[in-house]
């Protein structure tokens, strides 16, 4: 009676999530086309968060999050990095085409900072946005700190810790969670002691929390290594730093 009471409950409120809708919003870097996706509460004034999809680029766990978010009060854009045509097929082009700009850091600052500007055509309160983002867009959302991006916060979801090490540390204005898997092979000692000492030289408000038995891609329903308690937590620890950010 118990199981099929929980099970009813989760599907209605899966149900409630996806009668929600997303609408793409397409926007340009000089010449290449750009196609983001808002959550139908945009145009009003409403705090928001800015997400940043995976090295594949926009997929179901960041279409996910945005209605989540939306649900929950917030107005959610999630950016087009990419751009149209340049869309990886499998993992190798991801690969490639992530690494680029993870290179070319200031690139890839600049295409978030062109979807902060959706976000707050969207109607974003412009003192009341967030960024999160995960796998490569975690990344992402740790250079929205580096670069005093005008967030209050920003959330680095199994996110690359690292930074090329000639890149000089500097003062850090944003709030930052960092959400990494005890077991993420793409996370060195080298690069979390790294990242700790940017905070600290930076004098940033952040924190670190890591997740027991948690491969790189634990938050993700798609992935072999997703771990549904961990994943959860991670949500729920999400929200709260959104919530007493932006709220």
């Amino acid at each position: 009676m118990i199981k099929s009471l929980l099970l009813t409950a989760a599907i209605m409120g899966s149900s409630t999530l996806f009668s929600q809708k997303l609408s793409s919003v397409s926007y340009q870097d000089g010449t290449q086309k750009l196609n983001g996706l808002v959550t139908s509460n945009a145009g009003k004034k409403l705090p928001a968060v800015l997400i940043l999809p995976a090295w594949k680029g926009i997929d179901e766990e960041a279409k996910t999050a945005a209605l989540k978010l939306e649900k929950a009060g917030y107005i959610a854009f999630i950016a087009d990095i990419y751009g149209e045509g340049n869309y990886p097929k499998d993992n190798a082009e991801a690969g490639k085409t992530a690494g680029y700009y993870k290179q070319n850091y200031e690139a890839y600052q600049k295409r978030i900072a062109l979807a902060l500007e959706q976000l707050k055509k969207s109607g974003a309160l412009p003192d009341k946005i967030a960024v999160i983002g995960y796998c490569f867009g975690g990344t992402g959302a740790l250079e929205v700190a580096r670069a005093n991006m005008q967030v209050v916060g920003t959330v680095s979801i199994h996110g690359g810790l690292g930074k090329d090490s000639a890149r000089k540390n500097g003062p850090i204005s944003t709030k930052i969670l960092v959400e990494n898997g005890a077991d993420d092979e793409g996370v060195t000692q080298e690069n979390y002691n790294a990242l700790v000492a940017e905070m600290k030289e930076g004098k940033a408000d952040w924190q670190i929390i890591t997740y027991a038995n948690s491969k790189h891609t634990f938050t993700n329903p798609e992935s072999p290594d997703y771990n549904p308690v961990m994943a959860r937590r991670a949500w729920e620890h999400t929200m709260m730093f959104l919530n007493e950010i932006l709220k």
